[in-house]
């Protein structure tokens, strides 16, 4: 199933009436960007503020009926007869006015409400999960075979979700094998506009561009880039990750005070995405702090974030926000907090059966030989040590503690139940006091 044909691209603007930004907004970062970046040539303008030539005309043409650009005449013989443009004296003046007031240059800004917009055509709740799918991302765990019957109906809601369970069972992989389940391409503003403000919202840290289509003159595929609004980039969809380093001030818009701009918080950069709260309970604020703060998003769909002034505004919130913690639900939350995360789902560690496989899946991948006298003292003397207890993470850990120790001694990689016992020593901490 291809999910990208549903998602319709942001359609490039026709005029800069269509922009909805104010025109001294417009004019002005037109000038810082032709001062910041060296551009004189119709086409190079039109790509450094990512809009479509004769839009960026009618701006040039603005420009220079206010005596702020002039015409420098046509480019060299052999180009393409384009007229170039510089900045006056009062347009250089302009432009270093508006720098001071702010840094911001490039790509024009799409207004807040034509954002909103794009968010719903390409909403994360638009998607139709199948288990084919979801299987074949997890494909390299081995999962009980009732988890994907819990996980599929929640990744398809797009709602929140609640992984719980003891340490070193694979929430992690499994929080990132939804994220490769998802699959589809979304169209992520480089910037956004609110109240003559503008928010950065790409981030190539967070999104990762798809494959730019090549802008060759002799190619057929010359006009792919206006096939959308290239103020937007084409990016897989995005996954923010954040662990016991996140604060509740992360969630909060980004004010740069020498730049004088704004950046979009962690959760408006996963739009359309996927955040993941790793390890709730580690963060210096506590886990129902956090579930707070999102209850509000959670429920209606949008967030609610301020601007230095202490003026607030709405924007649109639609993540797949998935909560793992290796404490008990019940513990940390209050009975609230917890109706209002809509998927719970314990992932706990392998039996017996789906041990065995996790290791020799981990023994062939390392091109180390299985050894049965190896694995009955693992199963029948280690284990029993830890009341049979079994976690996803121990199988890599032994194998490769197995492995150092045979490089080390400059022999084979093999299993010996000498090996397990010096493998095992290195998982568990030995119990008792020492004079510190």
């Amino acid at each position: 199933m291809n999910m990208q044909a549903n998602i319709m691209a942001p359609p490039p603007p026709r005029s800069l009436a269509a922009m909805a930004l104010p025109k001294v907004m417009m004019r002005d970062i037109l000038l810082k960007t032709i001062f910041r970046m060296n551009v004189a040539a119709t086409t190079e303008i039109a790509r450094a503020v990512c809009l479509p030539v004769p839009v960026a005309q009618e701006l040039i043409d603005l420009a220079r009926g206010q005596r702020l650009l002039e015409a420098m005449g046509t480019m060299s013989a052999g180009a393409s007869n384009e007229m170039t443009y510089q900045l006056t004296e009062g347009g250089k003046a302009r432009a270093l006015d508006a720098l001071a007031q702010s840094e911001y240059y490039g790509a024009m800004p799409v207004p807040l409400d034509a954002y909103r917009e794009q968010v719903t055509r390409q909403s994360i709740r638009n998607i139709q999960m199948t288990r084919d799918r979801l299987t074949a991302a997890m494909g390299h765990l081995v999962l009980p075979r009732t988890l994907i019957d819990q996980l599929g109906p929640a990744v398809s809601a797009g709602r929140s979700i609640l992984m719980y369970g003891p340490p070193g069972n694979g929430k992690s992989s499994i929080s990132n094998g939804i994220k490769d389940a998802l699959g589809d391409k979304i169209y992520i503003p480089r910037a956004i506009e609110y109240a003559g403000q503008v928010i950065t919202v790409y981030d190539p840290i967070v999104h990762s561009a798809a494959e730019e289509d090549v802008d060759d003159p002799n190619s057929l595929r010359r006009h792919a880039a206006g096939r959308f609004d290239t103020r937007y980039v084409r990016c897989e969809r995005p996954t923010v990750i954040t662990g016991g380093e996140l604060r509740l001030d992360m969630l909060d818009l980004v004010y740069n005070p020498t730049a004088r701009t704004y950046q979009a918080p962690l959760q408006l950069k996963s739009t359309g995405g996927i955040f993941i709260i790793d390890d709730l309970g580690r963060q210096t604020e506590p886990p129902q702090a956090i579930v707070n703060r999102w209850i509000v998003p959670l429920e209606e769909n949008r967030d609610i974030l301020a601007l230095q002034s202490g003026e607030k505004f709405e924007v649109p919130f639609d993540t797949l926000v998935i909560f793992s913690t290796n404490f008990h639900p019940n513990d940390i939350f209050d009975k609230a907090a917890l109706r209002r995360i809509f998927f719970k789902i314990r992932i706990d560690g392998p039996g017996q059966e789906d041990f065995l496989k996790i290791f020799a899946l981990v023994a062939r991948k390392r091109q180390i030989p299985i050894d049965e006298r190896s694995l009955i003292h693992l199963l029948k003397v280690k284990y029993p040590s830890i009341d049979n207890v079994y976690a996803n993470y121990q199988p890599v850990f032994l194998i490769d503690q197995m492995i150092s120790a045979c490089d080390f001694e400059g022999i084979p990689r093999q299993m010996t139940p000498d090996l397990i016992d010096r493998a095992w020593e290195n998982m568990f901490v030995s119990e008792g006091a020492f004079d510190h």
